[in-house]
């Protein structure tokens, strides 16, 4: 299984979360402020300069208020590579 940030998988989770969070009317500032953590480590996620690990991303869904099981429902519909 590829660990590239560029994956199809990877792509629709950073876009889900990125979505989801406009949708929220979330500013970057906000859900970061809610992690404990600096306004950069969002937008570095955001701009696909970051990966995140199972626990972030259960934090960011919290933080952003979106359900993260059916968020991954979405990323298995697209190609491992």
């Amino acid at each position: 299984m590829p660990r590239d940030l560029r994956s199809p998988r990877y792509q629709r989770l950073r876009t889900i979360v990125v979505s989801a969070r406009q949708a929220a009317g979330l500013s970057q500032t906000t859900v970061a402020g809610r992690l404990g953590r600096p306004q950069s480590y969002v937008a570095d996620i955001e701009r696909n300069e970051r990966r995140i690990d199972v626990v972030e991303y259960l934090a960011l869904a919290e933080a952003i208020g979106f359900d993260p099981l059916s968020a991954l429902k979405d990323v298995m519909k697209e190609p491992m590579v």
